[in-house]
């Protein structure tokens, strides 16, 4: 049977929180990205578990270095981007893909093409925050947002997978706070983001821009056969 397609930030939880003006319009503008991330060949193929561990172990090294790069680029934010209510520490999730890197390590490498294109979505993120942060926290986002979101049920179909080949859980969708809590004060966060008019616009502008570099590696993922 074919998974229920699931939004990378709206599920019918999500529904049952109060979104502020700018998260309705985040959310307004990212919702054509969501069905085209639904439609990827690696997406569906995790949604509906037949997707492989060898699949699941570059997505996941894939991740570590763009994470690492993205956090560390948050703590180089200006103060008032840092300091809206967006709970940093408890997101974080750096150390939870190295676990999952090591924990992984017995599988087959994974194609160099996933290195260069991390690095080259690396570039972006750095470029970003450097020259117009709100384009940045427009990926961060995207990032964060789809991880507390459907992640979660990304998450369960990974496990699940893993589980039957004899491999250990992801820590990667694991968060340290209840999930609809973090959420919530992730899209407080947001709202309190101390924007200009122009900087909210290029705000809502980057965000569909976060799911066509995502979509890329679903892409590169596809084409990775098992072992």
């Amino acid at each position: 049977m074919a998974a229920t397609p699931v939004s990378v930030h709206e599920t019918h939880r999500d529904q049952k929180m109060p979104l502020g003006a700018r998260l309705q319009k985040l959310h307004r503008v990212i919702g054509a990205a969501h069905r085209d991330a639904e439609g990827m060949v690696f997406s569906k193929a995790l949604l509906e578990g037949s997707a492989s561990p060898q699949q699941i172990a570059a997505l996941i090294r894939s991740l570590l270095p763009i994470y690492t790069a993205m956090e560390a680029l948050i703590e180089q934010l200006p103060d008032p981007l840092k300091t809206s209510g967006i709970p940093w520490h408890a997101l974080s999730r750096h150390r939870a893909l190295k676990e999952d890197v090591a924990a992984l390590a017995a599988l087959e490498a994974s194609p160099a093409s996933l290195d260069e294109l991390a690095n080259e979505l690396i570039a972006c993120l750095t470029n970003l925050a450097e020259t117009a942060p709100e384009r940045f926290l427009a990926h961060v986002y995207v990032r964060y947002g789809g991880d507390l979101s459907g992640g979660q049920q990304l998450a369960q179909q990974a496990n699940s997978i893993l589980s039957k080949a004899g491999l250990p859980e992801l820590q990667f969708w694991s968060f340290p706070w209840p999930i609809a809590e973090l959420k919530q004060q992730l899209h407080d966060g947001i709202e309190l983001l101390p924007l200009m008019h122009n900087e909210e616009t290029n705000l809502l502008e980057e965000a569909p821009a976060g799911f066509r570099l995502n979509q890329r590696l679903l892409k590169a993922l596809a084409e990775i056969k098992a072992a």
